[in-house]
């Protein structure tokens, strides 16, 4: 499939996980991919792995200068930019009771304050036909059991996109959240165990967990023309866990 061919596209968070899988998909499509995150040997491990059409920028989306430097260097490369998938984001369990300005602080940075800098800021290099894709999560639907940060920050990321669509009139740029629910990450993995996994699995209508490549296909479609009358939407990619 080619959907992808030719278009520039920036994934936040695309060194492992979901944002590695969207990265894939988006090159197998034809597409040049510019990779960001905080961590330098991850990052470096996964250009290895994408090949050619990839570039990493390493920096934290909760730094304004950081994305400058990533999109400037979009800018130096590629000239303009048609695909943002912001994707980075964070999460921690603290029930109500224990839970701290810091632990909020360092949520809302990343998730929201985060996904709100990322897209602002690459809006001068985009233009009609471009596509947003915000990461939010069944979690912002249903609520999770000390999740009380987490849920509340992609219960916002949700609602960006609402507002963002009716900014954004008139523009050609849509925006929509891709929302994930038990998806066996490297994350998921290490924070669950094999038996964790299986549990969480057996919560959704398919009785099993997703694989990061089913959220990246479904990345690549919101990033894509297929998805030319979509705005100001949600797809759900879980296996029915929010939707039952």
């Amino acid at each position: 499939m080619t959907r992808l061919n030719g278009k520039t596209a920036v994934i936040t968070g695309g060194a492992t996980g979901i944002g590695l899988a969207a990265a894939k998909r988006f090159i197998e499509e034809g597409a040049f991919v510019f990779i960001f995150g905080r961590r330098q040997e991850a990052l470096d491990a996964a250009v290895d792995e994408l090949g050619l059409n990839a570039r990493a920028v390493k920096g934290s989306v909760s730094d304004e200068a950081d994305l400058d430097r990533l999109y400037a260097a979009v800018k130096a490369e590629r000239g303009t930019l048609d695909v943002v998938f912001a994707n980075a984001g964070v999460g921690s369990q603290l029930r109500l009771g224990e839970i701290t300005a810091k632990h909020i602080d360092e949520t809302f940075d990343i998730n929201v304050k985060g996904t709100i800098f990322t897209v602002q800021k690459a809006l001068p290099l985009m233009s009609k036909g471009g596509s947003i894709i915000l990461t939010g999560s069944s979690a912002g639907t249903t609520g999770a059991a000390a999740f009380t940060a987490y849920s509340a920050s992609k219960a916002a990321v949700r609602n960006l996109a609402r507002t963002w669509a009716e900014d954004l009139k008139g523009s050609g740029i849509r925006v929509n959240v891709l929302s994930p629910g038990a998806v066996a990450t490297e994350l998921a993995k290490q924070a669950l165990g094999e038996e964790g996994l299986k549990a969480y699995g057996s919560m959704t209508a398919l009785q099993h967990m997703g694989d990061p490549a089913e959220v990246g296909a479904a990345a690549a479609f919101l990033a894509s023309s297929d998805s030319s009358f979509m705005t100001a939407s949600e797809v759900a990619v879980d296996g029915g866990l929010a939707q039952l």
